[in-house]
């Protein structure tokens, strides 16, 4: 889902890069209002998780492959400003030193992976709660870890489709299927790494409040 440099055109790019710096701005004034001393090491952790789970790719139908996004984990976890500011730092490191996503395009692809994959996981996943109940932590991660990654290879699609790069009737239904069955292998593991969290160390799991 890394959009590569050239795949936009100049108003697309530019104006999801200034949304993003506005939506980082906003998290960074947010994540800060209630921050203690292990807010900082908790961020570290989680990203470096995510980091690494990222590296790894599950197989998908026709010889394609997709890896975890951890949008959703971040966000439950840290907050969704928090959550937001692992992800994009996580994809500005892929950019620069990896060459995983360009640079022109680095706003759209936080602005995809971090703000609807993170921020938009985050409220499904509040919903998912409201609708299945606490009793099944499981079912509203997987949910809200399936419907962040399909939101944003959708968001994606029409990223692409506007700048005129590949026709909407074309990049829309391949985008969304492919990452409709990428989204089973992020569900899965969101709920599953959840799940261990409450069970071995339930207190890095947030209450009824809601972090940064």
């Amino acid at each position: 889902m890394h959009i590569p440099d050239g795949f936009l055109d100049a108003k697309t790019w530019a104006s999801l890069g200034a949304a993003s710096a506005v939506a980082i701005g906003v998290a960074i004034r947010r994540s800060g209002a209630n921050a203690d001393e292990r807010t900082v090491p908790m961020m570290g952790v989680v990203a470096a998780f995510i980091f690494a789970a990222q590296m790894l790719n599950f197989p998908i139908a026709g010889g394609t492959s997709g890896h975890f996004l951890g949008g959703v984990l971040a966000a439950v976890l840290l907050g969704p400003a928090r959550g937001l500011l692992v992800m994009a730092t996580i994809l500005i490191v892929q950019a620069l030193l990896f060459g995983d996503g360009g640079i022109t395009v680095l706003g759209a692809n936080i602005s995809n992976m971090g703000l609807i994959g993170s921020v938009g996981g985050f409220l499904i996943y509040r919903a998912a709660q409201r609708l299945f109940g606490r009793k099944h932590p499981a079912l509203p991660a997987f949910v809200a870890g399936w419907a962040s990654v399909v939101l944003a290879a959708i968001a994606c699609a029409f990223e692409l489709a506007f700048s005129g790069t590949v026709p909407l009737s074309v990049v829309l239904p391949a985008m969304a299927g492919i990452h409709a069955l990428i989204g089973l292998g992020e569900g899965a593991i969101t709920a599953g790494a959840l799940v261990l969290i409450a069970r071995v160390q339930p207190g890095l799991l947030p209450a009824e409040g809601v972090r940064g």
